[in-house]
């Protein structure tokens, strides 16, 4: 990679060159039969990931704008959303989902833990239109149980929608997959282009079931941008006009799209359950605990706990000195852990050096800690996993 920095946050995540050489491209008209076949390449690829019977759309925008295009297409003012929270971005539904008339209750877990599945029971026998499940959330590293959530919400004829933010390419969101009921499946997964995925920042990419379309039929749809009515014909024909697409990006996720593909569902699963479980056994090594135990950790990234004595902005700042760049933990994380991305593109030899930078960073702060040790067992975990 020609990056300059090893970028191991939980989004943006390492960019390959092929990804670059693609986003590099030559820039041409939105309707340049060249770039429409690309497009069509892309959203095809998109289906392919997801097995999806409906439909999916790729346009310009965050992760949080494919947020609000999952709702607002599904949930009508005055219906019912049950948001089932395991961090700081699981409760974001909350305000989103207000600001458009909806009707919001908020199971919040315990941050490190996952929501009881009593208290869901009780809650969906209330009645709701829809459920947003998220499958990792960012702030935690805690990952959602869909094999055992998504019966229990199909069960109640609720549409279930899952944030796969920081999961999707990495994480099971197969939405031909039957959760025991032949009709308990994902309704809609909404994501982003920067994180597993491995493209830049700038895509939102939302996909549909049929079952989830059809409810959508009904809703008058208070958005403009967001309405999928609005880009349908786009998404069936990128050579129709709503709002112009970012045509490089489109580029760079259709090549990301190939790597996916080429790779495999089924494999990038498995790579990405190693890395996890590997640098969080290295870290612990050091003293350093993931927030969330291996029974509900994501793949994807893990939220790390300081040992006693390690300042939080001086730690970060001596990764960021040596060419490696981490996040810090949010609200009342804030100082007492940092978060690790290990997802996308990212490497076994990333893992490899990351383990030495931050047993070097722990020993600039006096921690004493055994440097080849943790990456024996990182290796060690490596090998048993992959």
């Amino acid at each position: 990679m020609r990056n300059k920095e090893m970028l191991l946050v939980p989004g943006p995540t390492p960019v390959v060159d092929e990804i670059y050489d693609a986003l590099a491209s030559e820039t041409r008209g939105h309707t340049d039969p060249r770039f429409v076949e690309v497009y069509k390449h892309a959203l095809q690829q998109t289906r392919t990931m997801l097995q999806t019977d409906g439909e999916v759309y790729v346009v310009a925008g965050s992760g949080t704008l494919a947020m609000e295009m999952a709702i607002v297409n599904t949930v009508g003012e005055g219906e019912r959303l049950l948001v089932i929270s395991h961090g700081y971005f699981g409760d974001r539904f909350t305000p989103l989902a207000k600001a458009f008339g909806i009707e919001v209750d908020i199971l919040q877990s315990e941050w490190g833990k996952r929501v009881d599945l009593e208290l869901v029971k009780e809650k969906l026998a209330t009645g709701y239109k829809a459920v947003t499940v998220t499958h990792a959330d960012t702030s935690t590293g805690v990952a959602s149980d869909l094999d055992a959530l998504i019966p229990l919400i199909k069960e109640s004829g609720a549409l279930v929608i899952v944030d796969g933010v920081v999961a999707t390419a990495a994480m099971d969101e197969n939405m031909s997959k039957e959760y025991g009921h032949p009709d308990y499946k994902i309704d809609v997964v909404l994501t982003g282009s920067q994180k597993a995925i491995g493209v830049p920042p700038g895509l939102a990419i939302v996909a549909f079931s049929k079952a989830a379309l059809k409810a959508s039929e009904s809703l008058t749809v208070r958005a403009y941008y967001c309405d999928i009515n609005n880009w349908r014909p786009v998404m069936e024909n990128p050579s129709n006009y709503f709002a112009t697409p970012p045509v490089n990006l489109i580029y760079a996720y259709d090549e990301a799209m190939k790597i996916v593909l080429n790779e495999g569902m089924v494999n990038r699963e498995a790579r990405h359950i190693a890395y996890g479980k590997a640098i969080r056994a290295a870290l612990a090594t050091y003293g350093m605990a993931a927030l969330a135990s291996e029974e509900v950790a994501a793949p994807t990234l893990s939220c790390i706990l300081y040992p006693a004595g390690v300042e939080d902005a001086a730690f970060r700042a001596a990764l960021a000195e040596r060419g490696m760049i981490v996040a810090g933990a949010l609200a009342h994380l804030a100082g007492k852990a940092f978060r690790i991305g290990h997802m996308g593109n990212t490497t076994p030899e990333m893992l490899e050096r990351a383990v030495e930078l931050i047993g070097e960073a722990l020993q600039q702060q006096h921690v004493t800690v055994d440097v080849q040790r943790a990456v024996e067992v990182l290796k060690a975990q490596l090998n048993v996993m992959v």
